[in-house]
């Protein structure tokens, strides 16, 4: 490994001089300390990562807390879009991410706390895991600066999908294509399904449109299974709706075939729409109405969030930042 001594070896100068010039002290003539950054970079010199530990009192390497009840995991089609922004929103800040053991399961049996401060992060950033859990609590509790996605807590900031106006707009556009017998398969119980099935009885109440019982449902995100047998239901009923609402895109799929296998036809004999706006919506026949999530602007906002607690502890204030979506027509949901 070249070290600051070969470096000076090389040029013919002090290691002390060397330093200056890698750390751009301004008490160096500009031709010598571009000299010595050019031979550095020659000779392949990287500053070694933990003396820059040492001196900054940062690793410059970020946690992620993410795990998810189906063991999808990076194939998880919205969180997959959220986390790459994140990832290339903090590279280029020169930070590098680390993912944190979400299984229940650790060979280390550290928890996540005492995991976070074994590898020395300068901050955490959790999303989509059991936020419950008694080490989730521990952690967010801690001094670990620390940033939520789409779950809030008292003392921590959190970036936000606005899933109550995402469900309005959504719902207002399937009654302006005249739909009133609307039914809705929600997720299983977050803060997110609770915003979301509060938002579509609010605006179904406001529409005047009456949601029968029959016509709420649950299954799981993501859960295709779950959300075929919960649209048999719906299509089994004496006054069936007209449109069905699904907890997400991938879940809806499994919703259009159980609609497939009764032979009945998208949009003509009845209308769906998911939700996160995935990109595979939009390469089906036809296409899928949904609500496109911005996930690109909710990983820019996590990272730059968290940056900001790790960089300027004493002036970033907690808080919680709501980032809209937008309602993606598509074709799956007809006139009535």
């Amino acid at each position: 490994m070249v070290s600051m001594k070969d470096i000076a070896t090389a040029c013919g100068v002090s290691i002390a001089t060397v330093s200056k010039a890698l750390n751009d002290h301004k008490d160096i003539g500009v031709e010598t300390k571009e000299h010595i950054k050019q031979k550095a970079k020659e000779m392949g010199y990287f500053p070694n990562s933990a003396a820059k530990a040492l001196k900054t009192k940062r690793s410059y390497n970020i946690g992620v807390l993410f795990a998810v009840d189906d063991h999808s995991g990076l194939t998880h089609d919205y969180f997959a879009y959220v986390l790459d922004s994140l990832k290339c929103t903090m590279e280029a800040r020169g930070y590098d991410i680390t993912f944190i053991n979400g299984s229940s399961v650790r060979p280390n049996k550290m928890s996540y706390l005492e995991h976070c401060r074994y590898r020395g992060f300068d901050g955490v950033v959790i999303a989509n895991t059991q936020f419950s859990r008694s080490e989730v609590m521990e952690l967010v509790q801690s001094d670990i600066p620390s940033v939520t996605i789409d779950h809030l807590f008292n003392n921590v900031s959190a970036i936000m999908s606005d899933n109550v106006k995402g469900m309005r707009d959504l719902l207002h556009y399937i009654y302006e294509k005249g739909h009133r017998k609307i039914a809705y398969i929600h997720g299983a119980d977050s803060s997110v399904t609770r915003s979301r099935l509060t938002s579509f009885y609010k605006t179904a109440a406001e529409l005047g449109i009456d949601v029968p019982d029959e016509y709420i449902g649950e299954a799981a995100y993501r859960d295709t299974k779950a959300a075929h047998i919960e649209t048999e239901r719906l299509l089994d009923l004496k006054d069936r709706p007209t449109c069905i609402l699904y907890p997400d895109d991938f879940a809806c799929f499994g919703g259009i075939n159980a609609i497939n296998e009764r032979g009945l036809r998208i949009p003509n004999d009845i209308s769906v729409a998911g939700y996160d706006g995935i990109r595979i919506g939009r390469h089906v026949e036809p296409t899928l109405t949904t609500v496109k999530q911005d996930t690109l602007r909710l990983g820019q906002l996590a990272a730059e969030k968290l940056l900001s607690l790790i960089e300027h502890p004493k002036t970033t204030i907690i808080e919680q930042i709501i980032v809209e979506g937008e309602v993606y027509p598509g074709g799956s949901v007809g006139a009535v």
